[in-house]
């Protein structure tokens, strides 16, 4: 969502088939990517600081870059399929201060999300890296860190050529996120944004959104909610009023879904990330003006659209990121209900 956008958006209102294929969460070696796969909708982008998220990858999860000597550390994972080498951050960055400077992509596709503010995300300015300590925790009774963003944090990376669904072609989403680190600012998202990284239109992005932010007003309780930033607004459904099938998500771990075919439906979806099964939020037509979808085929993570060029905004939101993916395609209920049970089975504590 932009961030210039919702000064105008609160002072005037503005106005596939799913794959059904046998899946997994259980399988030894299985990860999330594994699942979609399964289900006809592969990753097209794959991210975690915590994890890997296919079975068989046991490659780099993210960078670290640390204060004294600006030298820079890979972090992999233990193993294919497992958790973050938590040990090799701890040794890197003993008696100084660390910084994750880029999320690798797991999908092979080359999607990894740099900070916004490096120069591999050309004019950008207004960001800076999120430190690397900020919260560690355990997956699998392993121990690992978050990426924990802040106001001024925020990842980005242009895939419109390299899988990220554009124009309107069908996606889905998920992403494992905290109800315990949120605020209101604009705007905390993970998913499909602007190339240009301005407010082109409405249906230039299909993002998740995790925040206390009452976009249009007349919300019930104060969230944190899951919702879609489809730019122009943060939806909570299928319209700019108030959907009663929302619920706060206020758990220390939260699974987050969203999933759109890009022409006529989308559906929204979150649970606690520790145990349970997804609730639909909305599963429903797209908000008026919203169909087509204009998908550009950016990736952000931890901000609006517009976020962070000179002379535009800078990101306000603050949350966590511990794992999240997009893939090509509708998925299933069944498919995303699998995610689920894998997250669960992460044991994230």
């Amino acid at each position: 969502m932009a961030v210039a956008a919702r000064s105008a958006l609160m002072s005037i209102a503005v106005l596939a088939t799913v794959s059904t294929w046998p899946v997994s969460a259980s399988a030894a070696g299985t990860g999330p990517c594994d699942i979609y796969a399964s289900g006809g909708t592969p990753c097209v982008a794959a991210h975690s600081t915590v994890r890997a998220l296919y079975g068989s990858y046991g490659g780099n999860l993210y960078q670290v870059r640390r204060s004294s000597d600006n030298a820079t550390r890979n972090i992999g994972a233990l193993g294919a399929g497992g958790v973050a080498n938590a040990a090799a951050q701890d040794s890197f960055c003993s008696g100084t201060t660390c910084v994750i400077t880029v999320v690798y992509d797991q999908s092979g596709r080359g999607n990894d999300l740099w900070y916004q503010g490096s120069g591999q995300v050309p004019g950008s300015s207004q960001s800076s890296p999120a430190k690397a300590t900020s919260e560690s925790l355990t997956a699998g009774g392993s121990k690992a860190y978050s990426l924990y963003i802040n106001p001024g944090n925020s990842y980005w990376r242009d895939g419109h050529a390299t899988g990220v669904p554009t124009g309107s072609s069908p996606e889905g989403m998920y992403m494992v996120t905290s109800g315990t680190h949120v605020n209101n600012g604009c705007c905390f998202d993970y998913g499909n944004s602007e190339t240009t990284r301005k407010a082109d239109a409405a249906g230039a992005m299909d993002a998740i959104n995790f925040s206390t932010s009452c976009w249009f007003g007349g919300c019930s309780g104060r969230g944190p909610w899951v919702q879609a930033d489809l730019e122009w607004g943060l939806y909570p459904g299928g319209s700019q009023s108030w959907n009663p099938q929302q619920r706060a998500f206020t758990s220390k771990f939260v699974t987050a879904t969203l999933k759109n075919n890009g022409t006529s439906r989308f559906a929204i979806k979150g649970s606690d990330a520790q145990s349970g099964s997804l609730t639909t939020l909305w599963d429903g037509a797209l908000p008026g003006g919203y169909s087509p979808m204009k998908k550009q085929g950016a990736i952000v993570l931890g901000s609006g659209g517009d976020c962070c060029k000179p002379g535009g905004g800078a990101n306000l939101s603050a949350g966590t990121f511990y794992e999240g993916a997009m893939v090509a395609g509708y998925p299933s209920d069944q498919t995303e209900n699998a995610v689920q049970a894998n997250v669960v089975a992460a044991g994230y504590r």
